[in-house]
C-alpha cells in the first residue's frame, strides 16, 4: 500500500454581491505535490445562485468559473498564470480576492489518489445533499 501524501485544497465560491457576504459553493481546488496533482471540478447549481442573485449574469460567471480547471490544466491556453508551476497556479487561484469569484483560505489533508479526494470533497462541499 502506498503512503499516504499531503494535499492542500480550497472551495471555489461564488459571491454574487461582495459587499452581502453571500456565497454558493461551486467547486473545489486541489494540489498534491507529491502526486505532480493539480485539479479543479466546477459544478456550479445555477437555480440555487439564481435563487440568491436573479440578476446575476450567469454566462459571465460560467466563463470565469470554466477558466479554473484550464489554469490547473496548465500551457499556453491557459495565458501567462498556465506557464507557471502546478504550485504557482495553485497560489494563485488561491490568493485572496474581492471579486464574484473567490476561494475559502486553503485546507489541507492526507490522501493516496487526488483525483478520488476531488470527488469526495465535491459531494461534502458543493454538491447538494439529496433526501433520504
Amino acid at each position: 500500500m502506498r503512503a499516504k501524501s499531503s494535499f492542500e485544497y480550497a472551495i471555489v465560491r461564488v459571491v454574487p454581491r461582495v459587499e452581502r457576504g453571500e456565497c454558493i459553493n461551486a467547486g473545489v481546488i486541489i494540489h498534491c505535490a507529491a502526486h505532480d496533482y493539480l485539479g479543479a471540478r466546477i459544478e456550479l447549481d445555477e437555480a440555487r445562485l439564481l435563487a440568491v442573485a436573479p440578476d446575476v449574469d450567469l454566462e459571465s460567471v460560467c466563463r470565469h468559473l470554466a477558466a479554473i480547471p484550464r489554469v490547473c490544466e496548465g500551457g499556453p491556453d491557459a495565458g501567462p498564470i498556465g506557464l507557471l508551476s502546478r504550485k504557482e497556479r495553485f497560489s494563485w487561484l488561491v490568493a485572496t480576492r474581492s471579486t464574484m469569484i473567490q476561494t475559502s483560505e486553503v485546507h489541507v489533508g492526507l490522501c493516496d489518489a487526488p483525483d478520488r479526494v476531488l470527488d469526495r470533497l465535491l459531494d461534502k462541499l458543493v454538491r447538494v445533499p439529496r433526501p433520504r
